[in-house]
């Protein structure tokens, strides 16, 4: 009999990887495709939905290959994806087609939705209370938005269905079932400042405020079960994709650990931070309330913190320093280096995010001097990524009035020892870097495997996972202390406008 299998897909913003995980929850195989970013000016960021799809169909393709030559049987496809980028697509539905893009896709990281943003401002409290989320350009909606608003014949379009919106989970699903399925997960959902998340659907006052037509929005699913099934890749024809989830709710499902009070930062493009709590609890201010994964039989949410320029700070650096593979080269620089000599880089190049959501700071560099060099930058660029993750670690303990013990590390900037033992050094409490390589993917993958029926629960899931490595803090209280002086002063500095 043929080894079952599940193929997780992990759609991210440079890159897609596509694994083969079998009925132990380890990874057999991966295959990885980059995709590129579109910059056209200032603030602006998109990408190419068609070269999203591409992408991903070639790992798709990769791993049925792999599958066939092992004799493994593809039981189901999983996909996790990056989060809150904007699709907009014309409806195939009946063509047995794939949907064509109105535009390119508008990525998470892009902020001309500011406008948006202001013409909205004195709905946020009411935005934040029924989304929980803060106003800000990374929410999808304000995206759409501003699309329907440069182009109002689009958003004609939509509310008779011809124009279709979504985030890169529904895309991507509209691709694979040739235009059947128009569905997207409730964690993807959550990202969107359109779902109430407590009654778990279309908010029809929020969609009024943004001007968004219902017609054009995909339908909402758990996160595990079946959406659909694959018809554009005759190698895969009639296999089910049986699982849909945020990048970094998959991240956290990955982690094995699903009890409330646990925290999680994945280190990837940004970052996000993402604590457990035993029910939806009131809105907070600095914070995001979200949906941390949905099953068949209820909906787990958590506290989010999120950062927009995380492993970017590190290629930023990079490439300025002209090197020729931006962030491992200045990764690898920062080591050469035993500290950054007091140099601080506060990476704002797109404004900041938790805790202080100021869209309007900007990247700044303090305290150089003629002694400093390239290294100090690029180490002071990985110090900054371990500084904002304390900031949102540090409003979590106080918006939830908890102490968090430990804190769980997924993605790739991890794998810098550097990094790690400075994030330990500076929260001043242990941080496991989780053993398991591509969190994302595994945690899709897993929840696949409860759709399937391979695992009762998250409870015997939770048994398959493996324990990381621990970083214990070692740095002098006192130092830690002025180091985190001089972050909020040079942050204060990027805020100043």
């Amino acid at each position: 009999m043929p080894r079952d299998c599940i193929l997780a897909v992990d759609q991210g913003t440079t890159n897609t990887k596509g694994l083969l995980f079998d009925r132990s929850g380890k990874a057999v195989f991966r295959a990885a495709s980059s995709v590129s970013l579109i910059q056209p000016k200032p603030g602006y960021v998109e990408q190419d939905p068609v070269e999203l799809w591409q992408s991903t169909r070639k790992v798709l393709q990769d791993c049925a290959a792999r599958a066939a030559a092992e004799g493994m049987k593809i039981a189901g496809i999983s996909i996790s994806n990056q989060r809150e980028t904007g699709v907009a697509w014309r409806s195939m539905k009946g063509t047995g087609g794939a949907g064509s893009p109105v535009c390119n896709a508008i990525s998470w990281q892009c902020r001309r939705s500011e406008s948006v943003c202001e013409k909205v401002r004195s709905s946020a409290r009411l935005i934040q209370d029924r989304t929980g989320l803060p106003l800000d350009p990374l929410l999808t909606a304000t995206k759409w938005m501003w699309l329907f608003d440069e182009h109002p014949s689009l958003r004609t379009e939509a509310a008779s269905g011809e124009v279709l919106l979504g985030t890169v989970d529904s895309w991507l699903l509209y691709n694979l079932t040739d235009g059947q399925e128009h569905v997207t997960d409730l964690t993807n959902a959550s990202r969107t400042a359109l779902l109430n998340l407590e009654n778990l659907g279309w908010d029809e006052e929020l969609l009024a405020l943004f001007n968004i037509p219902r017609e054009a929005l995909p339908s909402l699913s758990p996160s595990s079960g079946v959406l659909g099934e694959c018809r554009a890749i005759p190698e895969l024809t009639g296999v089910p994709i049986v699982a849909m989830i945020g990048d970094s709710h998959a991240a956290l499902v990955g982690h094995g650990c699903y009890e409330p009070g646990t925290v999680k930062a994945t280190y990837g493009t940004g970052s996000s931070l993402m604590m457990l709590t035993p029910e939806l609890i009131k809105a907070q201010n600095s914070l995001a309330r979200t949906i941390a994964w949905s099953l068949p039989n209820g909906v787990q949410y958590a506290l989010e913190g999120n950062i927009a320029m995380s492993g970017a700070a590190l290629h930023w650096v990079g490439e300025f320093l002209g090197l020729p593979h931006p962030a491992e080269d200045a990764a690898a620089l920062a080591e050469t280096v035993p500290n950054a000599e007091g140099v601080i880089l506060v990476p704002a190049m797109v404004g900041l995010g938790a805790p202080y959501w100021d869209s309007a700071a900007r990247g700044l560099v303090s305290n150089l001097e003629r002694s400093h060099k390239a290294a100090h930058l690029a180490r002071a660029s990985l110090d900054a990524i371990a500084m904002q993750v304390a900031d949102v670690l540090d409003a979590m303990e106080e918006e939830a009035g908890v102490e968090l013990p430990a804190l769980l590390a997924d993605g790739g900037a991890t794998r810098n020892r550097v990094l790690m033992q400075m994030q330990a050094d500076i929260l001043e409490r242990r941080v496991c870097r989780s053993a398991q390589e591509d969190l994302s993917a595994r945690g899709a993958a897993l929840l696949g495997g409860l759709a399937l029926g391979w695992w009762s629960g998250l409870g015997e899931i939770s048994t398959l996972l493996t324990t990381g490595d621990w970083f214990d803090p070692k740095m002098d209280k006192v130092q830690r202390v002025e180091l985190r002086k001089q972050w909020r002063l040079a942050v204060a500095r990027a805020r100043m406008h």
